[in-house]
């Protein structure tokens, strides 16, 4: 009898032993089996990674983009009032403009863009108005200091005429000569707007380095006020945009 006791006790202490140890195994290899392999963890981190920077690419090819809104926006009124009035939305400098040089040369529509431009538009007869208004563009564009080189100053001839050459001369001579391009008066008009009541050549027009026509001054601008406007915006896009093209 003892005997027998003694194998069943055995027997049974084998079967504990034998549930214990395959319970042991199945918490052993669950635990392995919820863990990441090494290979596994390298191979999220570099996803990860890759996302970062792709998500950082995409952020970088829309600054430029995201810079020019900014610059539209930081000087809306909050407390104070814009001199020149902000165009909303901005209007895009047409690719098929045809704007060409005063010897009749095909100028790109392209090379008016990555500078801030101050336009002004006139027939090339240029009258007393529009003399007053080629000097106020350059008194405004020296007033800016060494921010106007960051600013071109354009001139847009509305007709087929031929300005004066000692006119061209002097806006053309010194270190920062103005730009004198022709276009016709309905071609300008496809971008370039009034307001109500006054004609295309009673204005400055403020264009971005995109190409986008954002502010207008208002008729016979007071220079001080119009270049805070200026001083603004460029100071706004200064982490953006650079001098020159």
């Amino acid at each position: 009898m003892s005997g027998s006791k003694s194998s069943s006790h055995a027997g049974a202490s084998s079967a504990e032993a034998s549930a214990s140890a395959s319970v042991s195994d199945a918490a052993i290899n669950l635990t392995v089996h919820s863990m990441p392999s090494g290979d596994q963890a390298l191979i999220d981190q570099r996803t990860r990674t890759g996302r970062w920077k792709m998500l950082l690419v995409l952020a970088m090819c829309a600054s430029p983009v995201i810079a020019s809104y900014f610059t539209y926006y930081v000087i809306r009124p909050q407390g104070r009032t814009n001199y020149a009035e902000l165009i909303q939305p901005s209007r895009s400098l047409p690719t098929s403009v045809p704007l060409r040089t005063l010897s009749g040369q095909p100028e790109p529509a392209q090379n008016l863009r990555r500078q801030w431009l101050l336009i002004t538009l006139a027939d090339a007869s240029c009258g007393q108005p529009c003399e007053q208004r080629l000097y106020l563009q350059h008194q405004i564009h020296q007033m800016l200091g060494r921010e106007r080189d960051r600013l071109d100053r354009v001139w847009l001839v509305l007709d087929e005429a031929a300005p004066s050459p000692a006119l061209v001369k002097s806006l053309e001579s010194g270190q920062n000569p103005a730009r004198i391009l022709r276009l016709a008066r309905d071609d300008a008009a496809r971008w370039l707007q009034p307001a109500a009541g006054q004609a295309l050549e009673d204005h400055f027009y403020i264009v971005d380095p995109q190409g986008e026509w954002m502010m207008r001054a208002p008729a016979n601008p007071e220079p001080q006020r119009l270049k805070r406007d200026l001083e603004r915006l460029l100071r706004a896009s200064s982490f953006w945009d650079t001098a020159g093209r």
